[in-house]
């Protein structure tokens, strides 16, 4: 059997409004067989080219299928994750890093990123917020405000912080996994390799964020993708539609991750069907080493992104607390 042929394109559709305005830009599919956002922008572009819809001002950049080779082959990662060590390099090694090379301008030329994701397993939808203000090494950022206002007018009342400072602290203490692939192994041991759309898009003066529609084949998914572009729209000004209506008076749900565990062995197992946000207690069972070692809670919270299949030395799961962040 030949193998298949891999696209030499990477696809998007711009409308420009009349009027200045902000430059947005949404992802879909940036993992192949995540396609609510997909769904959701070529909905919207058939409004807009049918005339259903008009952009008042502003750039609208949409991106239905970002990682064009995963979404043909219906799987999370074509040669590689897409949304992991995401930047422009003068020797692309792979398929994802070509894509990175065309992506990263293209999010660069933006003020704003909404990025639609869907998750593997069961759980209702929430958002991935970048970090507070700070002017740290990891990733300095003045814009949270901004982007906590985004996140709240998305519909979604769970909000999760804490990805890159959490994913570094894994990249210090993670050993090369002999299970893994020689890139695999490179890759995850790169703190650069947790830098994705959003943790690009703020190194280059933006910001932006993730949302987590639902689990990939939840029919509703693509409906909560399709209502936070128009109410990010909404929210810029840039439909000729009301700003969506404010949280009542419940503040949305502040998450922080933690920690991340990788799944060291193929044969290493969750102790139950998990998913996102089921609670956690201390000493409770999570899942069981190929070598019989059990891996348990060390103290109350919440897990998120549990992968049952995720491949050795990539993120098996996430643990969570509450977060002291408010976002109004």
């Amino acid at each position: 059997m030949s193998e298949p042929v891999h696209p030499t394109a990477l696809r998007s559709v711009t409308f420009h409004g009349l009027e200045p305005g902000p430059r947005l830009i949404v992802l879909g599919a940036v993992h192949g067989n995540e396609t609510c956002g997909t769904r959701a922008a070529e909905r919207l572009q058939d409004e807009l080219e049918s005339g259903a819809r008009c952009l008042l001002r502003g750039t609208l950049t949409l991106v239905p299928r970002t990682n064009p080779l995963a979404y043909e082959l219906g799987q999370r990662m074509g040669e590689r994750n897409l949304n992991r060590n995401l930047r422009v390099t003068s020797a692309p090694q792979d398929f994802e890093d070509r894509i990175a090379n065309v992506l990263c301008p293209l999010l660069a030329a933006h003020d704003v990123l909404l990025d639609l994701h869907s998750f593997h397993t069961g759980g209702q939808p929430f958002i991935m917020l970048g970090p507070r203000n700070n002017d740290g090494e990891l990733e300095d950022f003045g814009q949270a405000r901004e982007e906590e206002a985004l996140a709240a007018c998305l519909g979604p009342q769970r909000m999760v912080e804490g990805w890159l400072d959490t994913y570094a602290r894994g990249v210090a203490r993670r050993m090369r996994n002999p299970n893994a692939s020689q890139r695999a192994q490179m890759l995850s041991t790169d703190p650069s390799y947790g830098i994705g759309t959003t943790e690009y898009m703020r190194s280059q003066g933006g910001y932006g964020v993730t949302l987590e529609c639902g689990q990939h084949d939840d029919p509703q998914a693509p409906v909560v993708a399709y209502n936070a572009i128009i109410n990010t729209l909404a929210h810029l000004d840039m439909l000729p539609a009301p700003a969506p209506a404010t949280p009542g008076q419940d503040a949305p749900e502040v998450l922080r991750l933690v920690e991340v565990i990788d799944r060291d062995h193929p044969d290493d197992r969750f102790a139950r069907e998990w998913k996102s946000f089921d609670r956690l207690e201390a000493g409770d069972l999570i899942g069981v080493r190929a070598d019989g070692t059990e891996v348990r809670a060390p103290e109350p919270g919440f897990i998120v992104f549990p992968n049952p299949n995720a491949l050795p030395g990539n993120e098996w799961f996430y643990r969570a607390a509450f977060s002291d962040r408010a976002v109004v």
